[in-house]
């Protein structure tokens, strides 16, 4: 791996399992991360803010705990970025199960990157409340946090208490060392399976069939954004997004336009959510090329990934 690019893939992250189970019998969406979304927010606000909710105008704005775990700043904007952002999490839910039985439990992922780590129990206190009040979806379907899990499958809960001390953080580097440990460097032949939609915009148009050098370059754009987060000094995104890198096509896809609808608490109004999901097939590739749609895997991308859109793997 050139230096560069090791140097750009020293972004912090944290990711947890958690396992909740059902206090009683639910009717639950087959999208939950919208959901789980929305609930944590909702119980964010309802735990910290101390004003009206007018985050635009509020006085308390650079101070607001909700500000740093949703909408955590920049420490250095990319030029690119225009407007605010979620940078700081992603969350994953690919269970598509809609009705669950009292008891009967559901596994998600919380990732946090960079200053957002240290809010940990923010989310996990939001999480608790999350079950005990509102629950999630529309029928609020209320549950208790069962068990949450490190990157290694440890246990983090201690008598119900978060033990900071086995909450590992890795660097997105220690992914593709975990990856290629796991499964091997994939090659010719190998799927990229979008498991959540992909919106993804691209010379101005959103993507309507998968395009790999779109995917390369939404994957470069996103790592440098991380590194902007971080405030570490990156030329990743001159470099293979300028430079002489060539990424052919795919060598055949599958794809279909999906639509998720969400409800925003905070702006009260419905929201509908597009993308697309599918699957292609991966030519051969360079292996930095490689490794950046590894990390890719881990860190989403496009629009949305707050609510875990541009979630994909290697198969």
């Amino acid at each position: 791996m050139e230096k560069g690019l090791y140097d750009a893939l020293q972004v912090r992250f944290i990711k947890l399992r958690f396992t909740v189970a059902f206090l009683q019998d639910s009717q639950l969406p087959e999208d939950k991360v919208s959901a789980i979304r929305g609930g944590m927010g909702e119980m964010l606000l309802r735990i910290n803010c101390i004003r009206d909710r007018q985050c635009e105008s509020c006085d308390f704005e650079s101070e607001c705990i909700v500000q740093r775990t949703m909408y955590s700043k920049f420490e250095k904007t990319p030029e690119f970025v225009t407007m605010g952002g979620s940078i700081g999490y992603v969350l994953e839910c690919e269970d598509g199960r809609g009705h669950f039985r009292e008891g009967e439990r559901l596994s998600f992922y919380l990732i946090l990157f960079g200053k957002t780590i240290v809010y940990l129990n923010q989310f996990v206190q939001a999480f608790r409340e999350m079950g005990m009040q509102n629950g999630i979806g529309k029928s609020h379907a209320r549950f208790q946090i069962a068990d949450i899990q490190n990157t290694e499958g440890q246990s983090v809960l201690e008598k119900n208490i978060l033990d900071m001390r086995k909450c590992i953080v890795h660097v997105l580097y220690d992914y593709i060392l975990f990856r290629n440990m796991w499964s091997g460097m994939p090659g010719r032949g190998s799927r990229i399976v979008f498991e959540s939609p992909l919106t993804l915009k691209y010379r101005n148009e959103f993507l309507q069939e998968f395009q790999l050098n779109a995917i390369v370059n939404a994957v470069v754009r996103r790592i440098y954004m991380l590194d902007c987060f971080e405030g570490i000094e990156s030329d990743i995104y001159e470099k293979y997004n300028y430079g002489d890198i060539i990424v052919p096509e795919f060598l055949q896809q599958e794809h279909h336009p999906v639509r998720v609808c969400r409800y925003s608490a905070r702006k009260n109004e419905k929201m509908i959510l597009k993308g697309i999901k599918g699957q292609a097939l991966l030519p051969e590739l360079t292996e930095d090329v490689w490794q950046i749609l590894i990390v890719g895997e881990l860190i989403h991308i496009g629009k949305n990934t707050s609510f875990g859109f541009g979630r994909y793997v290697i198969q």
